[in-house]
């Protein structure tokens, strides 16, 4: 996959049918959507090109921080997997956010990226004051020589799919398995192995103490959960206890993020990790002692086990 990021690396190619969107996560409604480009391509023999942005364009329309399914390169490495062609990511700044609907066609997606196509949804809305739409690119593609496919609604099981809905449900539910659903895959972060106060360890239970490689990516609410954890360079993950939160059975007040590896003994300080979260087991409680703690650790490892092994 062509991997286009800035416009001064944009390269112009009119074979290019275009779909333009944030595309936070490459949920189930998006894969949709890019399987509908990659068929018109097909039809077209033409590129099947995404045009995305980052930040995400609410981060500079509202001014806040938008919690991310996905960073850029994830959501390149899902694209690739999937089979697009040519991703374009621009950086979503207020002067691109103030451009006019019109100009946005005639610079950005005529002049600068080249289309035969464009694949967008019935409700698409972009340019200043959301005032594009799919009857302007209706209006200018004779001119430009484009052709305008109108994308449905994009529905899973009964649900309208959507990066906020996924969102909601792994910050506020801790939902692990109906993001999954949603996401088509299970949902995944990376993070650095850094070093912790080693508390783990006396329990018997050891943890890789966790630092994400982005700030704003979502974390699960508060919780212990089944994993899969993905060591450096392997070919397989192995089984994993997750644990986010406070640590309250030991006072504790900073958010930390913390695995235990199952089966496993070695040193993985400055490790990259990537963790699958499979199923939530419980939320995080405090414990009368490091004894009553201990206990439940072993019923949450036997019960992460059998978990693990009915999702394999």
């Amino acid at each position: 996959m062509r991997f286009e990021r800035g416009l001064e690396q944009v390269v112009h190619d009119a074979r290019s049918v275009v779909t333009v969107g944030t595309f936070d996560g490459v949920h189930r409604g998006h894969q949709a959507v890019l399987q509908f480009l990659m068929a018109r391509a097909r039809e077209r023999n033409g590129i099947s090109t995404v045009l995305s942005f980052d930040p995400h364009p609410r981060e500079v329309l509202r001014g806040e921080p938008v919690p991310l399914l996905t960073t850029v390169e994830e959501r390149a490495a899902l694209m690739a997997e999937l089979g697009i062609e040519r991703l374009i990511v621009l950086p979503f700044t207020s002067a691109l956010a103030s451009m006019p609907a019109r100009q946005f066609v005639e610079e950005i997606l005529v002049r600068h990226i080249g289309l035969q196509a464009i694949c967008v949804g019935y409700d698409h809305t972009f340019g200043r004051n959301r005032e594009g739409n799919v009857a302007l690119l209706q209006e200018l593609g004779p001119r430009y020589g484009f052709e305008v496919d109108v994308i449905p609604p994009q529905v899973v099981e009964d649900r309208t799919v959507s990066s906020t809905l996924i969102r909601t449900v792994l910050m506020e539910h801790g939902d692990v398995r109906l993001a999954s659903e949603l996401l088509g895959r299970p949902y995944m972060l990376q993070a650095t192995v850094v070093r912790g106060e080693g508390r783990g360890r006396t329990l018997g239970f050891p943890t890789a103490n966790l630092q994400l490689t982005h700030p704003r990516k979502v974390v699960p609410r508060n919780g212990v959960y089944a994993v899969r954890v993905w060591l450096p360079d392997a070919e397989l993950p192995r089984g994993g206890m997750m644990n986010i939160g406070v640590r309250p059975t030991f006072a504790g007040g900073q958010r930390t993020l913390e695995v235990h590896v199952l089966d496993f003994e070695g040193d993985l300080y400055g490790q990259l990790l990537r963790v699958d979260f499979i199923e939530r087991l419980r939320d995080e409680q405090r414990f009368p002692s490091v004894a009553a703690l201990r206990e439940q650790l072993f019923r949450d490892r036997q019960r992460c086990m059998e978990v693990l092994e009915a999702s394999a």
